[in-house]
């Protein structure tokens, strides 16, 4: 009987998750519905337009015509006898312009009558895609309540999947400088945990996630039909609250070896209106919750959140940048430093070296007697040679 009652809570609590997502999906219903309703009556309208548009125009083309009868009525009887070949060649120069004008008037009347039954044909089609979007919403919707009204898994996955689309919109990535999803690793006293999601900081530090549906109790609290039956369902979703907030707290995710997290973990409430129902019955939610070591937060507060830590690591990786760069930049001026040192050695060696050549050259070439004027007289005896010492060191 027991195992039937926590079997049947926990059903409550899938069914308050599902109603939530029904009338979310409902109340986009109302909408599409309300937006074909209102393109229809614009249809119509825009028909009706037309319609008068070409009647206007028709009578328009009539008084033209009655017009142009009386003028050339007038025209003719004024002039009947003095009519002659030429007569008739002037007036049809003046009256054909004038057909001209009816003509191309006519075809516009044409084109504009032929352009809105287009419109309307598009618009046929637009209504017929929000029709078939609406249809679908509402098959989805159907589809999704009766998988989540009995399955405790399916809402857990579910709930799984709203936190990874909010960690996809935070502006962090996964890996080391952003998100690990079903982590795993040993607590203090050797237990397996694994929480959902793990939150990377810098300064190897992190932030424990971890999701939990509770709908059945809320679902029945908004549908109830008098204030004691909201009354009643809304304690009973407080319960079903308290009692997630204390299994997560029994966990003690904070715990595990590997991490170095603050000493509490962030409960994530998928169903925003869940939440804000929560606090605002309980204004002592937070600290009951803070108490067991856990922080209570809904897509906006987590995203808001999650934003802000993917900030701090942007501001964390400018940092370290301006930090290798002076590194590097150091780095640069002490081997700039020794280059200098090294030219400057190496000049005083190249002046030592041209002082030792010339002091060289000079025993070499210069003062009587020196090498190479004695070496010269060699040739000038008649020493046979194929070269001859350069002049200007006998010079």
């Amino acid at each position: 009987m027991l195992i039937w009652m926590d079997r049947h809570k926990s059903l409550k609590a899938d069914y308050e998750s599902v109603k939530s997502e029904r009338d979310n999906l409902r109340n986009e219903n109302v909408g599409l519905t309300a937006r074909i309703e209102k393109e229809k009556t614009v249809n119509l309208n825009l028909l009706e337009k037309l319609q008068d548009q070409k009647a206007e125009l028709d009578e328009i083309q009539k008084k033209f015509t009655m017009e142009f009868e009386n003028i050339a009525g007038k025209i003719l009887k004024k002039n009947s006898e003095e009519f002659t070949q030429a007569n008739r060649k002037n007036i049809g120069e003046v009256l054909n312009p004038l057909k001209e004008k009816i003509y191309l008037f006519e075809k516009k009347v044409e084109d504009t009558y032929q352009k809105g039954l287009k419109d309307q044909t598009d618009l046929r089609a637009e209504l017929k895609k929000l029709y078939e979007l609406n249809n679908r919403i509402s098959e989805e919707a159907g589809n999704l309540t009766r998988a989540l009204k009995g399955d405790v898994k399916k809402q857990g996955n579910w709930g799984e999947v709203v936190l990874e689309r909010i960690l996809e919109r935070s502006g962090l990535n996964e890996g080391e400088q952003g998100y690990h999803i079903q982590y795993s690793d040993n607590s203090t006293d050797g237990k397996r945990i694994q929480p959902d999601v793990v939150i990377y900081l810098p300064d190897n530090k992190h932030i424990i996630i971890d999701s939990k549906v509770s709908l059945v109790a809320y679902e029945r609290a908004v549908n109830a039909g008098t204030d004691e039956e909201r009354a009643k369902h809304v304690r009973d979703h407080l319960i079903s609250l308290k009692t997630h907030i204390k299994g997560l707290s029994d966990k003690h995710y904070q715990t595990a070896s590997k991490l170095n997290s603050p000493d509490f973990v962030l409960l994530f409430i998928p169903v925003e209106a869940s939440f804000s129902l929560a606090v605002r019955e309980d204004q002592e939610l937070f600290s009951y919750a803070w108490d067991q070591k856990v922080v209570i937060v809904s897509p906006s507060t987590l995203l808001a959140t999650l934003r802000t830590i993917a900030s701090i690591w942007q501001q964390e990786n400018q940092t370290r940048n301006a930090m290798e760069i002076a590194r590097q930049g150091g780095a640069l001026y002490d081997k700039f430093v020794n280059f200098i040192a090294d030219m400057e050695k190496l000049g005083n060696n190249l002046r030592l070296t041209h002082n030792s050549y010339k002091d060289a050259m000079s025993k070499l070439s210069e003062g009587r007697g020196n090498l190479v004027r004695s070496t010269e007289k060699l040739r000038e005896l008649g020493a046979k040679a194929s070269k001859q010492i350069s002049q200007n060191l006998l010079d």
